[in-house]
């Protein structure tokens, strides 16, 4: 009886060990059809067909107001994209890559003579050290939430699922 209690408690210990210390966490919930992100709100949804299964407050870049055209602009995309990759080692915490520029990007920016950017993402932060607010608009045209939603976030939304970025 004592060895099967000690067998419990080093399972258990193991078992609480394991809980907490990583960023990388488990959805089992309903899949994540579609992300709305709402920059007038300063809000995004994540919904499975028309159910909204979390909403969190965000923070855009610098300069907010319009479409993302040239690189250094400091505004975040509008339109519809598309999660295309996954950095699990960002500056950020992690982030979610979004599929900007699209060739419809591109043209505008080389039209001016100008790169349209790219590198845009949804992510954590901001970074340690960082005195900004990681709702405010600090990024260079990203989306910001916490470093604590972004891993629920990264565990929710699956590469493919897509992104309306509204004015």
């Amino acid at each position: 009886m004592k060895r099967f209690k000690a067998l419990c408690l080093c399972l258990l210990a193991l078992g609480l060990s394991a809980c907490g210390s990583s960023k990388f966490k488990t959805y089992n919930g309903p899949e994540v059809t579609q992300v709305i992100v709402d920059k007038g709100d300063r809000r995004m949804y994540l919904l499975h067909h028309t159910e909204l299964l979390e909403a969190y407050q965000i923070g855009l870049g610098f300069n907010p107001e319009g479409h993302k055209q040239f690189e250094g602009d400091g505004r975040t995309p509008e339109g519809v994209y598309f999660i295309d990759r996954r950095n699990p080692n960002s500056d950020y915490h992690l982030s979610l890559g979004i599929s900007y520029p699209q060739p419809s990007d591109e043209l505008v920016a080389q039209e001016a003579g100008l790169s349209p950017g790219g590198d845009i993402f949804i992510h954590g932060g901001p970074p340690k050290g960082s005195t900004a607010d990681p709702r405010s608009d600090w990024t260079w045209g990203c989306i910001a939430v916490t470093d604590r939603e972004m891993e629920d976030i990264y565990a929710m939304v699956k590469n493919g699922t897509p992104i309306l970025i509204q004015p």
